[in-house]
C-alpha cells in the first residue's frame, strides 16, 4: 500500500503540510510570510492578534499589508475601538494616508461588534482592524463568516488570556516583546510552530534615525563645568568677623 504522505490527491490537505490560501496578501515581513499559509495574511478570514497591551506593535505588524490593500483599492480601513488616536504623519510615512482611516470610537462591547460586522458588509471598506477584548466565540464566528463572504481583511485584537479560549479564527498570533516583536503562531492551517518569529518593533527609517541620533556627538549630554565649592553666606560672615 502506498504511504499516505506520497498520495497526490487534489484538494486534500495533510496536517503535516502548510495549507494554501486562495487569496493572501504579503504581510511585509518576510520571516513571518514563510510561516503563514499562502505566504501572507488571508483575505476573507478572521486573524486574531493577542497582546498584553492592546496598542503595542499592532500597527508595525499590520500596516504594510493595509497600505498595500489601500493602494490596490479605493476605500477606507475601518478602525473599531482603537485605544488611541492614530498618528497620521507616522502612518502616511509608511504609505497609509490618514484620510483612508474610518475611526469608530465606542467603549460598548456590543456596539464595537456591530460596527465591525457592518464595516465588513460595506462594499467600500478595504479592511477592518478591531479591538474586541470582550468578544465571545460565537460572535467571532459571525465576523469570520462576514469576512469570508465579502473577502475582506479582518484583524481582531484581544488580550493574551484569550489564547486559552476556543476560537473560530484559522490564524491566531501571540505578539510579545518591547524593543522587538516576538510573534508566536498559536494556530494556523499547518503543523505547529515551536519558536517565536522575531521582527523589528519599529519601521526601518525610524530605527535608522534613532540610531543616528544615538551615535551623534550632539546627542551626548554636555559636560557640566566644574565649579569651586562655595561656602554659605553664614560661614563667609564668620570668617570675616574673626
Amino acid at each position: 500500500m502506498q504511504p499516505a504522505a506520497e498520495l497526490c490527491v487534489p484538494h486534500v490537505w495533510r496536517v503535516t503540510d502548510l495549507a494554501g490560501e486562495e487569496a493572501a496578501r504579503p504581510s511585509g515581513h518576510a520571516a513571518l510570510d514563510e510561516q503563514l499559509p499562502g505566504g501572507g495574511w488571508p483575505h476573507g478570514s478572521l486573524i486574531e492578534l493577542l497582546q498584553v497591551r492592546p496598542e503595542a506593535h499592532v500597527w508595525q505588524l499590520v500596516l504594510p499589508a493595509l497600505s498595500s490593500a489601500c493602494a490596490d483599492k479605493p476605500g477606507p480601513i475601518a478602525l473599531v475601538g482603537a485605544p488611541h488616536p492614530p498618528f497620521g504623519p507616522a502612518l502616511a510615512a509608511q504609505g497609509l494616508a490618514a484620510d483612508r482611516l474610518l475611526w469608530i470610537r465606542t467603549d460598548v462591547a456590543a456596539a464595537r461588534l456591530w460596527a465591525a460586522e457592518q464595516a465588513l458588509r460595506c462594499a467600500d471598506v478595504v479592511g477592518v482592524l478591531a479591538w474586541l477584548p470582550q468578544v465571545r466565540s460565537q460572535e467571532l464566528r459571525r465576523l469570520h463568516l462576514a469576512a469570508r463572504k465579502h473577502g475582506k481583511l479582518l484583524f481582531v485584537v484581544r488580550g493574551t488570556a484569550a489564547a486559552r479560549q476556543a476560537s473560530p479564527a484559522p490564524l491566531r498570533l501571540l505578539v510579545e516583546g518591547v524593543e522587538e516583536m516576538q510573534v508566536r503562531i498559536v494556530k494556523r492551517k499547518g503543523p505547529p510552530v515551536d519558536h517565536a518569529i522575531v521582527l523589528p518593533a519599529a519601521p526601518e527609517r525610524l530605527r535608522a534615525l534613532l540610531e543616528a541620533r544615538r551615535r551623534s556627538p550632539q546627542a551626548q549630554p554636555a559636560a557640566v563645568p566644574a565649579t569651586p565649592e562655595r561656602r554659605s553666606h553664614v560661614l563667609d560672615r564668620l570668617v570675616t568677623e574673626t
